[in-house]
């Protein structure tokens, strides 16, 4: 089965977050109400500024998910 790479999700344990699952490597949950973010991978971080700068992509690509999912639903 081929998933997509951009999961949208909610849990009625906690009403008040929606979260994006990103379901390819490096794979990780953003709580988008608090901006948290879980990774399911373990990092030796060896440039941690090419680290952030990829993790802020990913979080704009995950919040850009989020938005055309929103607008599709309207």
């Amino acid at each position: 089965m081929k998933l997509p790479r951009f999961i949208l999700g909610d849990n009625t344990d906690v009403p008040d977050s929606i979260f994006i699952i990103h379901t390819e490597f490096p794979r990780f949950i953003i709580d988008l109400k608090t901006d948290d973010i879980e990774w399911f991978e373990n990092f030796d971080v060896e440039n941690e500024e090419e680290f952030l700068e990829e993790t802020n992509n990913l979080v704009k690509e995950a919040s850009e998910f989020y938005d055309r999912e929103v607008d599709r639903y309207q």
